[in-house]
This record gives structure tokens, C-alpha cells and sequence, in this order.
């Protein structure tokens, strides 16, 4: 695991981000994470699952969620397992929007308009205009459920938006005028 290439979990993270993070993983990589973090399967029980998914017997999506269930329950328990599994079945299996989306509310702050790659990284969505362009561009970007690909769209006072990037993300995105902040 690593933070550089993004793809640690950290142990204080919450359920919800733990096995979500662990649904992320590739199939090639989720065998790695069983030999190194898993107490409950032993290496020969590992191997086999692997050699099953490889033969097609076993589907890696559900080695993954065993794997995301072991680990969630041993850094919180098993009721926070169950229901982030709940939870992402929900959100990634079924489309829901989660139940715990944050509010976020972007101050317009001399501007007449903001434009969306901004939005994005002000909200906290992405880590920089530079990724929002490029999530814009890629069709990775949803604006109360319809796709948005145009980074010339701009955001203006009193807009109102649900906003999602990629599968994970999710926020309630205000615009205020400053004078309303």
C-alpha cells in the first residue's frame, strides 16, 4: 500500500471508505492485500481462491468482499462491515446516492460565475482544476444525474446542484453570493 500510488487504507478511515477502498483494488493486486492483511485464510486458502477465480469458479468481486468484510469487522466490528457492504451495494450495485452525502457551499467570492472545474476542486471533489478538467473531459462528472463533459460550464449564485465524480463521490454543492455568506 501507498499513498503515492493511492492505494493504502488507512485504519482510522470509516467503514464506508475502508471497504469501499478495498472494492477499488484490482483483482491482480486483492491477492497481495489477502497474503499480507488477512488472519482469518491461510496462504494454501488464498491460493485456492485465487486458482478459482482464475479458473472462473469464483467471481474476485466476491473474494473482494470477504476480504473488505475480514477487515472492516477487525478495525471496527461487524455490524460496520455488514452495513458498508449495505452501503455500497447501494451506492455502486444499485445507483442509490448515499445517505451521507456532505453539503458543501462555495462562496462566489467576487465572481459572477465559477467555472466547473473549479467548482470541483473547491468542494473538495477533486484535487485540482487540472483533475476536474480532466474528469470533465472524460465524462466522470455528473451533475443531478446527467452526465457533464463541457469545462466551460460555469456554476452562478443560488445554484443548487448534486454533484458526483466517478462512483465515490458525492456532494450538495450551494453557490452564495458573499454578501449571503
Amino acid at each position: 500500500m501507498s499513498k503515492s500510488l493511492d492505494n493504502y487504507i488507512g485504519i482510522d478511515e470509516s467503514p464506508k471508505q475502508m471497504f469501499g477502498k478495498i472494492m477499488g483494488i484490482s483483482d491482480e493486486l486483492m491477492w497481495q492485500y489477502f497474503e499480507l492483511l488477512s488472519l482469518d485464510k491461510s496462504l494454501a486458502e488464498i491460493k485456492r481462491m485465487q486458482a478459482d477465480a482464475a479458473a472462473g469458479n469464483t467471481n474476485p468481486r466476491d473474494c473482494k468482499v470477504e476480504l473488505g468484510l475480514e477487515l472492516v469487522t477487525r478495525f471496527h466490528c461487524n455490524d460496520a462491515a455488514q452495513a458498508a457492504w449495505h452501503a455500497f451495494q447501494e451506492t455502486f450495485q444499485r445507483g442509490k446516492i448515499p445517505d451521507d452525502v456532505q453539503n458543501v457551499q462555495l462562496p462566489l467570492g467576487g465572481r459572477t460565475q465559477i467555472p466547473m472545474a473549479n467548482a470541483l476542486a473547491e468542494a473538495g471533489l477533486t484535487k485540482s482544476t487540472s483533475e476536474a478538467r480532466r474528469l470533465l473531459k472524460q465524462g466522470a462528472v455528473r451533475i443531478d444525474g446527467e452526465r457533464v463533459t463541457d469545462d466551460a460550464r460555469t456554476l452562478g449564485a443560488c445554484d443548487e446542484h448534486l454533484i458526483q465524480v466517478g462512483k465515490r463521490r458525492f456532494a450538495r454543492v450551494s453557490i452564495i453570493d458573499h454578501e449571503d455568506s
